[in-house]
């Protein structure tokens, strides 16, 4: 239920706020002085289309807001969208942009258009005379006569509509299956031969990196080991092609015999044991470079090997201009990619098999799904005429016929509301047979016939009398009135015969400048609207006689 709305420079009214009774009101006014904009601003705040031209001239924005009663399911989706509800109640607002551009926002959270319109489209429905249109369309008429239908038909079409989905995807693969064969067989050569590639290889994930870490360790190793040979040639001396040459060993061996050629000599003879003292020293450094020489020798085979491996990875890589833990995640893909092809999952004779069947179910579930519809459609064809007829078409029947359709996710019938509004006239399509008004009198007819069976809601009416008036319009307003023993019901209507039968009346009223004009709303209560009653009726509002009949209407309202 809506608790308050409040509009601000829409159209004509610069600021109003409506306060709709929990049961039924009328929204009434002189023409042009802005009544469709209420309706317009509860279009905004289900998501219809950001017009600029709706902002009021010298504004830069449009702004409706309405307080929205919410139940736990209800406030667990606004909860989600990041909004707050507090004591059961939001605040959804749409804001119009004079530069094209339109705002939403649900308890405090900005949200999309289409997210504020699920939100209120889920209390609040708006019948204007675009929903009377769409009633003669096949769809909404299917629509109505499943809404009559009530629970048993949304738990049968919510079925349906799965199988509808698991069938269409079984049946779009197998389809694509059967048709790809050709693609299929090369897509699968392709894939087998780029991991026939990768299989010679068989490259583990790291592990160019670590034949690289250990290619370095290897090759410092050989570099350590030929410095210490060459060390140990120096010390130690080294056999060549011509003989042995002498290392500093050798060649200090040979300066000592030379000293010692010089015993007589006491210096000399000095100098040959200090030679001979170093020559120890240097034996020691020899034996110390051989031992560290041999311990440091390098893996010259295990060497080679690491570089051809490695080698043997980064063509691989080359070849495809990627990394190997890229390529690696390629090859894995195109691995599950093969076994898709390769009905690993399961072949085209079993998928065949389970669209059979889906098939089997579907038929199944739309003939439970028609032989609900046939019976609602007896049953609601017949509880419809009491309230036609209280309409002013005393003599109309109106048929729902169904017949076969295409299987699709509503099932497998289509309908046609057929209605024959006079005595001798054979039924024909609604769209066809019935005038405005008259099409006006069907959608209420059904209206009071299904809010019986529904969930209370907000129901909203523009234009539901037009092309009606005195008895007519009495019986609408009764009507309205029933709906709103159920529902919130909000009607902008130009009959005081409706309005009378309303729990709250809200005026558009308009004043000028000359420059602009200025649009607000007012409750009329008392004897205001009484003179607003009889305005209505006769364009006088200040007539004895006219207030002498608007208060008549008052107490039939009031009567009921």
């Amino acid at each position: 239920m809506i608790g308050r709305v409040v509009i601000r420079d829409l159209g004509v009214i610069e600021s109003a706020t409506l306060e709709p009774a929990a049961g039924l009101t009328a929204v009434t006014g002189e023409t042009g002085a802005g009544k469709t904009m209420v309706v317009s601003g509860l279009g905004l705040l289900l998501g219809q289309r950001a017009d600029p031209s709706l902002v009021r001239r010298g504004a830069d924005r449009a702004v409706v807001e309405a307080c929205l009663d919410v139940d736990p399911g209800l406030a667990d989706m606004i909860g989600e969208l990041g909004g707050e509800v507090e004591e059961g109640e939001v605040i959804c607002s749409r804001q119009v942009l004079a530069s094209r551009r339109s705002r939403s926002m649900v308890g405090g959270a900005q949200v999309t258009a289409g997210q504020l319109g699920r939100i209120m489209s889920s209390r609040v429905t708006v019948h204007g005379q675009s929903e009377q249109l769409r009633l003669a369309s096949p769809e909404r008429q299917l629509e109505v006569l499943d809404r009559a239908a009530g629970e048993q038909m949304s738990t049968l079409l919510e079925s349906h509509e799965q199988l509808w989905s698991r069938y269409r995807r079984d049946r779009d693969e197998l389809e694509s299956r059967r048709s790809g064969v050709a693609e299929r067989q090369l897509e699968t050569e392709v894939l087998m031969r780029r991991l026939a590639e990768v299989d010679a290889v068989d490259p583990r994930a790291g592990e160019d990196d670590e034949l690289a870490a250990e290619a370095r360790r290897l090759q410092g190793a050989a570099d350590i080991r030929a410095t210490l040979a060459r060390a140990d040639q120096l010390v130690n001396g080294v056999e060549t092609e011509s003989g042995p040459a002498s290392g500093a060993i050798g060649l200090l061996d040979e300066a000592r015999r030379q000293l010692e050629t010089l015993a007589d000599d006491e210096h000399s003879a000095a100098l040959a044991e200090t030679t001979r003292a170093i020559g120890y020293d240097l034996a020691e450094l020899a034996a110390d470079l051989s031992g560290y020489a041999e311990q440091a020798a390098a893996d010259p085979a295990r060497l080679e090997e690491v570089n051809s491996r490695l080698a043997q990875i980064q063509r691989l890589l080359r070849s495809r201009a990627t990394t190997l833990d890229r390529l690696l995640d390629d090859a894995a893909d195109d691995r599950r990619r093969l076994a898709e092809l390769e009905g690993s999952g399961e072949g085209i004779d079993a998928l065949s098999r389970r669209v059979d069947d889906l098939a089997e179910e579907l038929a199944s579930s739309a003939a439970r799904i028609s032989e609900v519809r046939h019976a609602t459609a007896d049953r609601l064809g017949a509880a419809v005429l009491p309230e036609l007829s209280a309409l002013a078409m005393p003599r109309a029947r109106l048929e729902f016929r169904l017949s076969e359709a295409s299987m699709g996710p509503s099932g497998a019938d289509q309908v046609a509301v057929m209605l024959a509004a006079n005595p001798g006239s054979d039924p024909a399509p609604l769209a066809r047979a019935a005038s405005g008004g008259e099409l006006s009198r069907v959608r209420l007819a059904l209206e009071v016939v299904l809010a019986s069976t529904e969930t209370p809601q907000t129901l909203v009416f523009d234009e539901i009398d037009a092309g009606v008036g005195g008895a007519v319009g009495i019986e609408i307003g009764r009507r309205l009135a029933r709906l709103a023993r159920r529902h919130q019901v909000i009607v902008v209507t130009h009959l005081a015969q409706v309005a009378a039968f309303a729990d709250r009346q809200l005026v558009v009223s308009k004043a000028s400048d000359g420059r602009i004009t200025r649009s607000g709303v007012r409750e009329a209560a008392g004897g205001d609207r009484l003179v607003e009653i009889a305005r209505m009726m006769s364009g006088l509002a200040d007539s004895e006689v006219g207030i002498e009949h608007a208060q008549e209407l008052l107490d039939l309202g009031a009567a009921r």
